[in-house]
């Protein structure tokens, strides 16, 4: 049995902006840094862990090695658990994005999981690849504990291919908060959730995205 803690990042400068960022590469928020030592806080009082991976973007990574640093681990960063790529509408306003978007953002919106990004990835491309490399990191890792940061449309991607046959069932799954712990665990070819969006830790200072994404 391997333990996967699927972090997501702190509050970015994006989150803070309302901007959808996408592959667009934007830092931690002063917040999200309070956030972040929370979550290696926590992760290192409840769990030992044997290696840290990240997406190779710097909220994600600079999340990591928040986490890292406090067990004394190195990051091993990892291109495919990066956000999804969002073509048109990355460094767009959410509000924005709800004008100008037209009948894809629509989509985006109230059936996400079939969704496409204007420009860019679908989320059944983007489920593939962050399930391709979680799978890889499990395999890498059997019988260990690893903490792995990514992004909320990535974990909540990852989460449905987990408890669901279907992305028809991904608008179905609540985002996860900011320097939030899911926990998944990796058993042969198999994968099942044993918690999400755990962020107790965060003492009240919960983000969450808004209710226009």
């Amino acid at each position: 049995m391997t333990r996967l803690l699927i972090i997501r990042h702190g509050q970015s400068t994006a989150n803070l902006d309302n901007i959808f960022a996408g592959h667009y590469n934007v830092p931690l928020s002063p917040l999200g840094i309070k956030q972040a030592q929370a979550a290696a806080a926590y992760i290192a009082s409840a769990y030992r862990v044997d290696a840290v991976y990240s997406s190779d973007l710097d909220r994600a990574f600079q999340t990591a090695r928040i986490i890292a640093d406090r067990i004394g681990l190195d990051v091993i960063p990892c291109p495919d658990l990066r956000e999804i790529f969002a073509g048109d509408w990355e460094g767009k306003t959410f509000d924005y994005l709800v004008g100008n978007g037209g009948d894809a953002y629509q989509k985006w919106r109230f059936d996400i999981g079939n969704a496409v990004c204007t420009g860019g990835e679908s989320c059944a491309e983007l489920q593939a690849r962050v399930l391709r490399a979680v799978k890889k990191i499990a395999d890498e890792n059997e019988g260990k504990t690893v903490a792995i940061a990514s992004h909320g449309v990535a974990i909540r991607s990852l989460m449905c291919a987990v408890t669901a046959d279907s992305l028809d069932a991904m608008k179905d799954i609540s985002w996860v908060s900011n320097a939030s712990v899911t926990t998944i665990i990796a058993e042969g070819d198999s994968l099942r959730l044993e918690g999400a969006s755990y962020d107790a830790h965060l003492s009240g200072m919960q983000t969450i995205l808004p209710p226009n994404v």
